[in-house]
């Protein structure tokens, strides 16, 4: 069989280029379909992909559905923290996800790479290895997609200030976890990467092609099952602790926005 030099995720990429299908030509049909009106989205966005937090802030009573929210597969929910107003999705498959919002941040359940400390801890991703498939629709490739400096900055600052405990550097994202070979998580041990996860390499991807804020968090948890025991997040699955990382870093965002054109 011929081996072509070009893999079909390489070919025909035209990073400059418009994209012919466009979120809000399928928010419009969503609509229409569903019948909802047109209503903005929190200016803050938080994808949850375990859901934990959803279901914590739905349990307790501080989060409503939003009105016009049309995808197909999700529910946004909106609730409140210090005064300001959030969205937040659930249980959301890929990175690839249109919201509307001007600050975008993820917080991922994630693997233990290094074990710098026992989990449960977070980690501000800083760059994430592209062992996935959809950055390679956004930017050319490369070994790394890097997140906005200021954001991870001001994020550090914001949590280390609040006596958070904090690590921040890289990341291993794979949309294949069942596939975590032992020579794999050696070699990205050996690339000093901290944790493994499924998100971040496409959003900082999509980030920088857009010119968007977008900010993602590992939250350690597990050793991808090796252990007995594994996968345990803390109080409520963690989601306290998390609404508090992500409320802390929009808050220092929220300060710096005016000062700064990227924000």
């Amino acid at each position: 069989m011929k081996t072509e030099e070009t893999p079909p995720i390489l070919a025909h990429k035209h990073y400059s280029a418009a994209s012919a299908f466009k979120p809000e030509n399928l928010w419009r049909e969503a609509r229409r379909q569903k019948s909802l009106p047109e209503a903005p989205v929190p200016e803050i966005c938080i994808l949850d992909p375990d859901g934990d937090m959803v279901r914590y802030l739905c349990n307790a009573g501080l989060a409503d559905r939003h009105p016009g929210w049309a995808c197909y597969h999700t529910d946004l929910y909106v609730f409140r923290e210090g005064g300001h107003e959030y969205g937040i999705l659930g249980c959301i498959v890929g990175a690839a996800f249109a919201s509307g919002c001007r600050f975008l941040l993820s917080m991922t359940s994630s693997g233990q790479i290094l074990p710098v400390q026992a989990p449960p801890y977070f980690v501000v991703i800083e760059r994430a290895l592209r062992d996935e498939g959809t950055s390679y629709h956004y930017l050319p490739p490369s070994d790394y997609s890097e997140a906005a400096l200021l954001l991870t900055q001001i994020a550090r600052e914001a949590l280390t200030a609040a006596g958070i405990p904090i690590q921040s550097g890289a990341t291993w994202t794979t949309d294949a976890p069942f596939r975590e070979t032992e020579k794999a998580i050696e070699a990205a041990k050996m690339a000093g990467i901290l944790a493994v996860e499924m998100e971040a390499a496409a959003l900082y991807a999509f980030a920088k092609a857009s010119n968007c804020a977008v900010l993602c968090f590992a939250h350690v948890t597990n050793q991808m099952g090796r252990i007995e025991g594994d996968f345990e997040k803390g109080v409520a699955d963690g989601a306290e602790e998390s609404l508090k990382v992500i409320a802390l870093a929009a808050a220092s965002w929220r300060a710096k926005r005016d000062d700064n054109e990227f924000l």
